[in-house]
């Protein structure tokens, strides 16, 4: 996979590409990362991207003849789509990671100051993608996001293949809690399932904290799925033990308060 990142700030997108899992794949091949910083097409002395918006109003604006002859630079040796990270752009979610990891490459622009020319929009960008309902400085940190998210599906690049399986949102639902040792941590320890030693049974128990999870924190999640019976049952389940637990809970606080 090759992303090659428009940018006037390579040495932050370079971050991404020697640190951790990201890290570790372009050490194997697995993954290419390229920048390309647009002031090598500015003509002036003072290599100058940007200029004053037609129209008057706050900011400037990065020229379209910079940025557009760096998406030609990128497409030499990348025929993958290219993205602009904006906030007018669909929104990313797992889905969409997935698609995009299906490409053999991508050439991400990376905006600054008050945004890019329209024109590059119109003439070379694929897709507008944001990361969030948020303003940031720059695309960069949404390209270094884009990367991260693409990488970790591509084969080998997880020390365990189904890693990013078991991940939230991976089949629409949020993950399971995780535990580690020290078994006992200020008082609070593991549940008995997961040490058990019965996988079918750490299995149901993971499945339906995956449920009860999503359906407590994001039950927006919940309403574009369709949930097998068996899936139904364990979220039933998960419901009634919640609702077991405040009972009990309140029953104490009562006792606690007379």
């Amino acid at each position: 996979m090759r992303f090659d990142v428009i940018t006037l700030f390579p040495e932050l997108v370079g971050t991404v590409a020697e640190s951790g899992i990201t890290g570790r794949a372009v050490k194997r091949g697995l993954v290419t990362v390229n920048c390309i910083n647009p002031r090598a097409y500015a003509t002036d002395v003072h290599k100058t991207v940007d200029d004053r918006p037609y129209g008057g109003g706050p900011g400037m604006v990065m020229r379209s003849d910079c940025l557009l002859q760096s998406i030609t630079e990128a497409k030499q040796v990348n025929q993958g789509k290219v993205l602009y990270l904006s906030p007018q752009g669909r929104v990313l979610n797992q889905a969409l990671v997935k698609q995009l990891a299906q490409e053999q490459g991508l050439i991400l622009v990376c905006g600054r100051y008050e945004g890019i020319d329209e024109r590059v929009i119109e003439l070379g960008v694929d897709l507008e993608c944001s990361i969030g309902d948020y303003v940031l400085s720059g695309g960069e940190l949404g390209a270094m996001v884009i990367i991260d998210a693409i990488t970790r599906l591509l084969p080998s690049a997880l020390g365990h293949t189904e890693s990013a399986e078991q991940d939230s949102f991976s089949d629409g639902l949020l993950d399971c809690p995780h535990y580690t040792r020290p078994e006992i941590v200020q008082g609070l320890t593991i549940p008995e399932v997961l040490k058990s030693g019965n996988h079918s049974a750490i299995a149901r128990w993971r499945r339906k904290q995956s449920l009860g999870r999503t359906w407590q924190r994001r039950p927006d999640l919940l309403q574009s799925k369709t949930l097998s019976q068996a899936d139904q049952v364990l979220l039933e389940e998960y419901r009634q033990e919640q609702q077991a637990s405040a009972e009990v809970l309140s029953h104490e606080q009562h006792y606690s308060t007379t």
